[in-house]
């Protein structure tokens, strides 16, 4: 007895659409993981730059209220590269109910899977009154 050939059989049909669709599935988590890394790294520096307006704020007697607040805004994003992270503070002077401002930076690249979707710079700035 032979069997006939059964061509109308759906038996590899599920793993043939899971092969077309898995591509695009693993680029869009790839996409959430990279934009998820990308918005800690954006609360990171917006934290940064309040820690460190925060600190000039309050160090205006200091030796070099500059440095103490580009040190606090550094200490607080430790987990960013320091290499890559600017910070600047721009204060037009430190007396009592002048504004200081201090601005963090930092780069970022979008990659999936290779290419390069996008990049530029991460920016956060705050101004307080000086104490």
């Amino acid at each position: 007895m032979r069997k006939r050939l059964d061509t109308r059989s759906e038996r590899g049909q599920t793993m043939v659409e899971f092969a077309l669709v898995a591509p695009l599935l693993l680029v869009i988590v790839f996409a959430v993981i990279q934009f998820g890394i990308l918005y800690n790294n954006y609360v990171t520096i917006t934290d940064a730059a309040r820690v460190g307006a925060r600190k000039a704020a309050v160090s205006r007697l200091a030796a070099s209220p500059t440095g103490a607040a580009v040190a606090a805004a550094r200490g607080s994003a430790s987990a960013l590269d320091q290499a890559k992270l600017g910070v600047s503070v721009a204060a037009s002077g430190w007396e009592h109910g002048e504004d200081v401002t201090v601005e963090a930076t930092y780069p970022y690249t979008i990659n999936l899977l290779g290419w390069v979707v996008a990049s530029g710079s991460l920016k956060s700035a705050t101004t307080e009154r000086v104490e």
